[in-house]
């Protein structure tokens, strides 16, 4: 499992955080998802054995928002 952080351009309203949060649940291999508003970031655990970082990226860009930076780390 992998903890990954992506850090979103241009998070202008709450409802982007429903939006983006649902995109990412519906990918598979993901859990523990937490949308960041303030912030700007999305963190959540993905099992790297049925999705990549890349996929999930490119799902969020596909639905008009920006990945800046991604971060990722072992989950303990």
């Amino acid at each position: 499992m992998k903890r990954v952080v992506m850090k979103l351009d241009d998070l202008t309203c709450p409802s982007c955080l429903t939006k983006i949060k649902k995109n990412v649940e519906s990918q598979s291999g993901t859990d523990n998802i937490q949308v960041l508003f303030n912030a700007g970031k999305v963190k959540f655990t993905l099992d790297d054995q049925q999705n990549t970082v890349d996929k999930i990226q490119d799902e969020i860009e596909k639905i008009g928002y920006q990945v800046k930076k991604v971060q990722i780390s072992e989950a303990d």
